[in-house]
């Protein structure tokens, strides 16, 4: 079977969404190309050995790092992350590239919430981070006839006709109070874990403490995904979708 035939033929003519794993290759592609950006500098500082040149390249490879994502997006349409993983970042209101100024208050946005942009992904119609949403922006796969199934998702239906969603606000409302117990038992364990392991020093953690630190850090934002999206869809207790009466 092709790849193209993998593609059903609905999606091959509405946009397809990626999916966060495939936007995460993207981004850890261009995480590769940041650190060997930084180490080439570095090897080539060292090398030369004169002030004066590495700190003219370091100004450069600050103001390169900064305008990656800008202007590739704005002119290309991605990074070379987006590129190699076959997606795009689409402008709403056009359809074509997003523009430069766009695309740095995309940067700006991610920058700031880091991972935490990404909690709300699956809650979305068009899988789409908050920095997506505040920029009217999406990423979609740029060749469907290069896609599979399990790389994007299609617009997504929030109600049927066999169901009844529960209110906006009974559902927002419900979220924000299982994000508040998430956080509560995420501090509790991390209180406990640090009362086991004796905390951090005043700049030093021991090893076992990254590890429990990053480990908390990563529940606590797949439990903020999950319940978002779980909220969202109408399939936390308290806020199930009942079924519609005949």
């Amino acid at each position: 079977m092709s790849v193209a035939s993998t593609v059903p033929p609905a999606a091959a003519v509405a946009p397809l969404y990626a999916r966060f794993s495939r936007r995460f290759r993207g981004i850890f592609i261009d995480w590769i190309v940041t650190l060997v950006t930084i180490a080439g500098a570095l090897l080539v500082a060292s090398t030369v050995a004169v002030d004066s040149v590495s700190r003219a390249l370091g100004i450069a490879v600050i103001a390169a790092l900064a305008l990656y994502e800008p202007v590739l997006v704005s002119f290309t349409g991605g990074t070379i992350g987006h590129h190699l993983t076959n997606l795009r970042v689409v402008d709403d209101a056009t359809g074509g590239n997003v523009g430069f100024l766009k695309a740095c208050a995309r940067l700006l946005i991610k920058g700031f919430l880091g991972w935490y942009s990404f909690v709300i992904i699956a809650a979305t119609r068009r899988n789409q981070a908050i920095h997506d949403l505040v920029t009217r922006s999406t990423v979609q796969i740029r060749d469907p006839a290069k896609a599979r199934p399990g790389q994007f998702v299609t617009e997504r239906v929030e109600e049927t006709r066999a169901s009844v969603m529960p209110a906006r606000w009974q559902r927002i409302l419900a979220i924000l109070l299982y994000l508040v117990l998430i956080f509560l038992f995420v501090t509790v364990l991390a209180v406990i874990a640090d009362l086991l392991l004796g905390g951090c020093a005043v700049n030093s953690c021991a090893p076992v403490q990254k590890v429990v630190d990053l480990v908390l850090n990563v529940v606590l934002l797949v439990g903020m995904a999950g319940i978002i999206a779980l909220g969202w869809k109408g399939k936390l207790p308290g806020v199930r979708v009942g079924r519609a009466s005949r």
